[in-house]
């Protein structure tokens, strides 16, 4: 009874200060987009570690002027906690995982591109290992035949949380790159194949 009163609070207090803090270092720091020369206009995956996952939105923000994505997040607490954010930068979130009980969340994420919404997914989500490749973006690629666009932030100081993806906190008052590939076709390639190609784009940015 206990933890289900304090997870309770916790989902009321923790959303509204974590998407304060995020606009507070957002609009502290000197932001640079680095974007791809064209942008599709059709629904495409959005891959990038999670450990980078905090400002991700914002860089979403520069491919749509009208968000419409869903964002694939874990069915555990923090997750629940990292959904409820995601709702004040307007953005929908699907719960669960594509390497545990991943044909339900997939059919959820493929029904999603069908009906024109962008898809985010980490890769690495949401227990890891760090920086290593499920399946799931390479799935929802090839079945919707959708291009996959990498997504990364790198700031120029930052703390470091000690979580298994080494969460990334960037500090006021400093620089932001962000940047986002060129849209990458998966068709015709078999998994290893396509997977290694994104995670090499993943890896151009990562620290």
């Amino acid at each position: 009874m206990r933890k289900k009163i304090l997870n309770t609070l916790a989902l009321w207090l923790i959303p509204p200060i974590g998407a304060l803090l995020i606009r507070l270092i957002y609009f502290t720091n000197k932001k640079y987009f680095h974007l791809p020369q064209v942008i599709p206009t059709e629904p495409v995956v959005f891959a990038f570690w999670h450990g980078d996952l905090l400002l991700q939105p914002y860089l979403y923000y520069r491919f749509r002027t009208v968000p419409k994505a869903n964002v694939l997040i874990s069915e555990h607490f923090d997750g629940q906690i990292i959904a409820a954010v995601m709702r004040y930068f307007k953005l929908g979130t699907i719960h669960g995982s594509t390497r545990r009980g991943g044909a339900k969340v997939l059919i959820q994420a493929l029904k999603s591109l069908a009906e024109g919404y962008d898809i985010g997914i980490t890769p690495d989500g949401p227990k890891g290992p760090r920086h290593e490749m499920s399946d799931g973006v390479v799935i929802m690629a090839q079945k919707r035949h959708a291009k996959v666009i990498v997504y990364s932030c790198v700031p120029s100081s930052y703390w470091q949380l000690p979580s298994w993806d080494r969460f990334t906190v960037p500090k006021p008052f400093g620089r932001l790159d962000f940047y986002a590939s060129e849209p990458i076709d998966l068709e015709g390639m078999e998994m290893e194949e396509a997977k290694a190609l994104v995670k090499a784009r993943l890896m151009e940015h990562a620290f």
